[in-house]
């Protein structure tokens, strides 16, 4: 069964590091075929090992979706 992919909303306000569940629905992935591409080293983004578990860049599968990064006015860096 194939994972229903994010939404570009769901997509922009994602955390800055996701599960690999996370990433590989985002990429239209099951969790399933998700983990075992990280346990090849075949995900196709960055995968970082901490303890026991896997986190993803949300910026790495913005980046392979083609999707920029909104930047958010709220939380942009105050004027000099």
């Amino acid at each position: 069964m194939m994972a229903t992919a994010l939404t570009r909303a769901e997509l922009l306000v994602l955390p800055a590091v996701i599960d690999v569940v996370t990433a590989g629905k985002a990429l239209g992935l099951g969790r399933t075929l998700a983990h075992a591409l990280v346990r090849r080293g075949e995900f196709p983004v960055p995968v970082f090992r901490l303890g026991r578990v896997y986190r993803v860049p949300t910026a790495a599968v913005l980046e392979l979706l083609e999707l920029p990064p909104e930047i958010d006015a709220d939380t942009s860096p105050p004027a000099a």
